[in-house]
């Protein structure tokens, strides 16, 4: 087989794979600030002590960490129309499934950063007549979010890579753009081959800025 990739040109890039690249971007930034922000939620409801938290919580997280991140896309894109009544369109259900799914791993990061926070900090803020939520805004969330900022974003980088299963329901992100261009111009194997190399160029550089990061906060602490 010979690899032809001179149909490759900026035109193919601005037609067919720009969009894909944006909307992958879009649902990757999207997805990590609700995970998180979800994700903080979930992890102070477990380290709240209430059962009627804590439960509700752990039932969260251990389920959807235990369900394939594809399984979970289809789940949303069929069953949540039915519910509501009318199709979302599978961007829309991309993101909205992301979220909530990312909100499990996220979650589970937190409560490692909260921990890591020693707990004379909580004290410390309840003996100058802070409450709980007011100890964990000011003190403690701080704290967490520094030293768990390189896992959380070594999570983005693995977040950007599974928005390649958005393709299973048919949204046009990245892969599916590079997808595109290979069945016009009839050049499936060169397309992917590219793909790869995008995908592997982008994570492995943001990899990259991850460690020095974490080298950063090393001498920090």
């Amino acid at each position: 087989m010979n690899l032809d990739f001179s149909f490759l040109s900026w035109q193919i890039v601005s037609s067919f794979i720009a969009k894909g690249f944006f909307f992958s971007i879009q649902l990757t930034l999207v997805a990590m600030i609700c995970g998180i922000a979800l994700g903080t939620l979930l992890a102070l409801m477990r380290l709240s002590g209430k059962p009627w938290l804590v439960w509700p919580a752990t039932i969260y997280v251990d389920t959807l960490r235990s369900v394939p991140l594809v399984m979970v896309i289809l789940w949303f894109f069929l069953l949540i129309p039915l519910l509501i009544g009318r199709p979302m369109g599978a961007e829309l259900s991309a993101i909205i499934t992301f979220s909530v799914f990312e909100a499990a791993y996220y979650s589970e990061i937190m409560r490692a950063g909260i921990q890591s926070v020693p707990r004379g900090q909580q004290y410390a803020g309840y003996a100058v007549g802070m409450t709980y939520a007011q100890t964990m805004k000011l003190v403690v969330l701080p704290q967490a979010f520094r030293n768990m900022l390189p896992v959380l974003l070594t999570q983005t980088i693995v977040l950007f890579q599974d928005t390649s299963l958005v393709y299973a329901i048919g949204a046009y992100d990245l892969l599916k753009g590079f997808e595109v261009a290979g069945k016009n111009f009839n050049r499936p194997v060169e397309t992917y081959l590219v793909a790869a190399v995008v995908y592997f160029v982008i994570c492995f550089s943001l990899s990259m800025l991850v460690r020095r990061l974490q080298k950063k906060i090393a001498i920090i602490r």
